[in-house]
């Protein structure tokens, strides 16, 4: 797989609140990265092009498209929405959250590995 494709086939699409509860329940098991990204905001797209680089999955929420399951996102884990918006999910809490330029692919990598 070319490095593009890999970096696209990263995301994957949170639209529902079933989803939402399916990611959850499976950061039980493994982290889950969560990424709150809004298509009309510059810095979300810097944070996106981040996100491309991260080296595993990524759970992502376009807050335009699904904000029913960006608001269930801050009640779920008490933190206050923003855009852009990483978080790490370990047994059903968030354990790691930044915003805006606070989100690198390196940060996300090294959370995710202190969250395992």
């Amino acid at each position: 797989m070319s490095k593009a494709s890999r970096q696209e086939s990263n995301f994957v699409p949170v639209k529902n609140q079933r989803a939402l509860d399916e990611l959850i329940a499976r950061s039980h098991k493994s982290p889950v990265v969560l990424f709150k990204h809004s298509l009309t905001c510059p810095i979300s797209a810097r944070a996106y092009r981040e996100m491309q680089q991260y080296d595993g999955e990524v759970a992502l929420v376009v807050v335009q498209d699904a904000r029913d399951v960006s608001s269930a996102v801050a009640t779920a884990t008490g933190i206050r929405h923003e855009s852009p918006q990483a978080i790490i999910l370990r047994n059903g809490r968030p354990v790691w959250s930044a915003s805006h330029f606070d989100i690198t692919a390196a940060a996300v990598a090294q959370a995710a590995r202190e969250g395992q």
